[in-house]
């Protein structure tokens, strides 16, 4: 009988217990912001004119080139743009650092239609180039390169 007395006492006070304490809420709220970037997927690539002929009295353009980039989903309207290059003088231009001869070309950047989707669906730029005959008809024979670096802003 002292035990169901004892357990009858303990059941009460949990009981009242619970009844005097007073239950709250409060509301959290969780945020968070994606940031709209792109990035290159491509560190480097080459635009080769191949081997340039002064006896074809054509202009030369290079196989395309391709960089692979990706935008964040739903950024419109990305901007690639190259700079001037090493030896910039009016126009891009290649150097032979044999003879300092230069050789003048022109760049063309076609991004692809694509949508930005993310870093999981890259999207291409391709990248052709000129030479004018008269920027290559009458210089040394050589090796001539350029640098040129792409920027990209979303």
């Amino acid at each position: 009988m002292k035990k169901l007395m004892m357990i009858m006492v303990v059941v009460l006070v949990a009981v009242l217990a619970g009844t005097a304490i007073a239950l709250d809420t409060s509301t959290l709220t969780v945020t968070a912001s994606v940031v709209g970037t792109c990035k290159f997927n491509t560190a480097t690539a080459t635009l080769d004119f191949g081997a340039l002929d002064p006896n074809s009295g054509s202009p030369v353009n290079a196989t395309t080139a391709t960089v692979n980039f990706w935008c964040t989903k739903g950024i419109a309207g990305e901007s690639i743009t190259p700079d001037n290059g090493l030896n910039f003088a009016g126009t891009r231009q290649m150097l032979d650092a044999v003879s300092g001869d230069l050789i003048g070309y022109s760049l063309t950047l076609t991004p692809d239609a694509n949508p930005n989707m993310g870093p999981g669906t890259p999207r291409g730029v391709a990248i052709d180039g000129t030479i004018a005959f008269a920027d290559y008809a009458n210089k040394s024979a050589g090796n001539y390169a350029d640098t040129v670096i792409l920027t990209i802003n979303p």
